[in-house]
């Protein structure tokens, strides 16, 4: 007969709840709260590699492979296992359920034309939805495909960040083919089919009106969606088992839900290799890049940085593993961005000033992370001031220049507290944190610079850079381009384009013959193997320093 645990749980809101926990079972804490509807932020894939899913212990012990804890402690739940009865309380920052800041915004920079890929019905089958499939946050669009407008949108995080919070942690899953299920129906069942009927709610249409579906994702996200093993793509030559435009049933998908036709076609968008997805492809289209006079970039910022540069017409593309940094994975105090968090910081010394902003204007003090945005701002705003090298590490002159309030000398190194009021430490910059951040900048600089020499140009020579991604829409370009992330080019050439994937499956939707052209386009793309580029690591080293 198995013994229960019973674990006490305190939410940030203040409510509580009482658990029994079978006691025999060798799982994680993290395991055993997501069955109870709890799920937290293990965004690493339970590797104990971040601070995701930490929970404070308020009474009790638990044991990891180094030692046991006893309260009061602060714990990662994905490295722990319960030896007896316990309380916990969860941060909202470790929940998983915390509502993300979705990028449902885009610009549409081509023309296009009323063709609907789907037939449509007048009062019947007359209503389509495009799908963002983003490896953090999955965006939905109703459409009319009789007028061809937006009815609504609704975002969430995809549920599979709890098998890792970026493509090769779930690639790496994936061989075990019932964690390869396990995606599948994270995405499927529970993340895009409950925003489809958040958005069909909002929009007051019923399922049985939609006549399709068209949906853009990378390449590792759309073999999951539809149940493909993606393994292949962790290991060289990196061969996707599929990577043109591909049309499934709802049925075959397991999109399955009361109303929604088995037979509803679902349009997958074409990617161009491995790690340049349909995402890009959707990215290149709606960007009108193709069609520029002038060398011009396009570049999405996320855990992978991909980037396409254009030049006298010829398209040449590179991915790069910039590492979740910008999403705040492996920071002391780092998040995604959602309301709490910090979005903006500005420093300076003479005299020492700190200012910043917060996603919902929250204070400060109340703040619970800070997001990529802020960390470039931290970058730029701290290296002009003086107070970083061109190395990244704190000068010790300027250092103390701080007040003492605002210094923490502890290890792993030093850290700037941005909030000076008492027993209020949680929120600081360290020397640690600005060397990941100078990594993943260096990928993205890099790689930005490895493409302008292979088409023998430079920096100058471009008319515009495309910004892609949720990331783009918050940074400070200025910022970005001081750091070196963005080349140096005037700031009134630098685009936001939002979620151009999104924007790439609404064009699909609205006018079939966009289809087509991204079929076509992605034939004329030359990839570069990062890797394999003599050039690289020489250039990622020179951009692991500050201008």
């Amino acid at each position: 007969m198995s013994e229960v645990t019973h674990l006490h749980v305190v939410l940030e809101s203040g409510e509580s709840r009482t658990l029994a926990v079978n006691a025999n079972t060798p799982r994680s804490l993290a395991d055993a709260l997501a069955d109870h509807d709890l799920p937290l932020n293990t965004r690493c894939g339970q590797r104990g590699l971040c601070r995701g899913c930490e929970v404070v212990l308020l009474e009790g012990s638990l044991t990891t492979l180094q030692h046991t804890h006893h309260a009061p402690a602060t714990v990662q739940a994905c490295r722990s296992r319960l030896t007896g009865d316990l309380s916990v309380r969860i941060p909202a920052r470790s929940r998983n359920e915390h509502r993300p800041q979705v990028g449902e915004s885009f610009e549409i920079a081509v023309p296009y034309a009323h063709q609907p890929l789907f037939a449509p019905v007048p009062g019947q089958r007359d209503t389509a939805f495009a799908v963002d499939i983003g490896t953090t946050t999955v965006v939905v669009l109703l459409v009319d495909l009789v007028t061809g407008n937006v009815l609504s949108r609704a975002g969430a995080f995809n549920a599979q960040i709890r098998f890792g919070d970026n493509v090769v942690t779930r690639i790496d899953a994936a061989r075990n083919p019932e964690s390869l299920a396990a995606m599948q129906r994270a995405i499927v069942a529970e993340t895009l089919l409950p925003l489809l009927l958040r958005a069909c709610k909002l929009a007051g249409r019923p399922l049985e009106r939609i006549a399709g579906g068209a949906l853009a994702g990378n390449t590792t996200m759309l073999h999951l969606l539809v149940g493909a093993d993606p393994s292949p793509l962790g290991i060289a030559p990196f061969t996707p088992r599929f990577i043109t435009s591909r049309q499934v049933t709802a049925r075959e998908m397991m999109l399955d839900a009361d109303g929604l036709a088995p037979d509803t076609p679902l349009q997958l968008l074409p990617g161009i290799a491995a790690y340049i997805g349909a995402d890009i492809t959707a990215g290149i289209y709606a960007s009108g890049l193709l069609f520029d006079s002038s060398p011009s970039l396009l570049i999405d910022i996320g855990t992978n940085g991909e980037i396409v540069l254009q030049h006298d017409g010829k398209l040449t593309a590179c991915a790069t593993a910039a590492g979740p940094a910008f999403e705040g994975c492996g920071l002391s105090c780092g998040t995604r961005a959602h309301q709490g968090a910090v979005s903006s910081l500005h420093l300076s010394l003479h005299p020492f000033h700190l200012t910043t902003e917060t996603i919902g204007a929250s204070p400060l003090s109340q703040a619970n992370g800070l997001c990529g945005s802020a960390y470039l701002d931290f970058l730029a705003t701290a290296r002009q001031s003086g107070l970083l090298n061109e190395n990244g590490r704190f000068v010790t002159e300027a250092w103390n220049l701080i007040p003492d309030a605002h210094r923490l000398n502890a290890p792993p190194g030093r850290a700037l507290l941005l909030d000076a009021s008492p027993n209020h430490h949680a929120l600081r910059i360290s020397e640690v944190d600005v060397a990941l951040l100078l990594q993943a900048k260096a990928a993205i600089g890099a790689g930005v610079e490895v493409l302008l020499e292979t088409a023998g140009i430079r920096a100058a020579d471009l008319g515009q850079i495309y910004l892609a991604g949720g990331f783009g829409m918050h940074l400070n370009v200025a910022h970005a381009i001081r750091i070196g992330l963005l080349p140096e080019i005037p700031t009134h050439r630098v685009r936001i384009m939002g979620n151009t994937s999104l924007a790439g499956a609404l064009l699909t939707l609205v006018d079939r013959s966009s289809l087509d052209e991204m079929e076509n386009l992605r034939g004329h793309v030359e990839v570069i193997e990062l890797n394999l580029a003599d050039r690289f690591e020489d250039r990622y080293i020179e951009h692991l320093m500050l201008p």
